[in-house]
C-alpha cells in the first residue's frame, strides 16, 4: 500500500513543527522507503534540498540490494511471492527540544511494526519502540528536515498477548490503509 504524498503546509509554530516531525516519522518508517523510486519521491518532500541530495546517496547505500536481501526482500523492496513486507510507524507523542522562528528540534516517540508476514518467514513481523529526532528548518513557508537520528525506546513492558498468525498480520496490512 503506497503512501500518498506527505502532508505539507505546516504552521510556522511549535505545533506546526511537531506536526511536520510526526508526519515525517510515519513516512521515514514506511515500507515505501525500501523501494528506490518511491524513496526518491519521498525524501525531497521531507528534507531541505541540500539535505535531500546528501541523504539520497546514503539511503541508497543503506537500502542496497544486499541489505534488502538480508531481510528477505528483492532489489525493489518487495517480499517473495506469498509474503507481505510490513513497515509502519505510529507516532505516540512529540517533544520540542529547541525552537526559534526558523528552526526546531523535535523528538517523536514512536512504535511500529516491521518484518515479513507469511508462512515460513525468516523475518517475522515484530514491534519496536524508538525515538526519532528531527532537526527542522523553515524553508519556502514550510518545515523541512535537515537531519534525523533514531534511538531505541522508551519501550513499555511487553504484554502477554498471543502473537497473531502470519496470515492474520498479512490480511491486516491489506485491509487497513497505511
Amino acid at each position: 500500500n503506497a503512501t500518498t504524498d506527505i502532508a505539507s503546509g505546516f504552521a510556522k509554530s511549535e505545533q506546526g513543527a511537531q506536526s511536520a516531525a510526526a508526519n515525517y516519522a510515519v513516512a521515514l518508517g514506511s515500507a515505501d522507503m525500501y523501494n528506490r523510486d518511491r524513496r526518491h519521491e519521498l525524501v525531497p518532500q521531507i528534507f531541505t534540498d541540500a539535505a535531500a541530495d546528501r541523504l539520497q546517496t546514503r539511503l541508497d547505500k543503506a537500502y542496497s540490494a544486499a541489505s534488502l536481501e538480508r531481510i528477505g526482500l528483492d532489489a525493489n523492496g518487495k517480499a517473495a511471492d506469498g509474503m507481505t513486507y510490513v513497515s509502519r510507524t505510529a507516532p505516540l507523542g512529540t517533544k520540542v527540544g529547541k525552537f526559534s522562528g526558523t528552526s526546531a528540534t523535535v523528538a517523536v516517540w514512536c512504535t511500529g511494526v516491521f518484518g515479513t508476514a507469511g508462512e515460513g518467514s525468516k523475518n517475522p513481523v515484530t514491534n519496536d519502540w524508538f525515538t526519532l529526532t528531527l532537526k527542522l528548518r523553515w524553508v519556502n513557508n514550510d518545515w523541512k528536515a535537515e537531519s534525523y537520528s533514531q534511538k531505541a525506546g522508551p519501550a513499555p513492558v511487553n504484554s502477554d498477548r498471543t502473537a497473531s498468525t502470519a496470515d492474520e498480520i498479512a490480511k491486516a496490512v491489506e485491509q487497513y490503509g497505511g
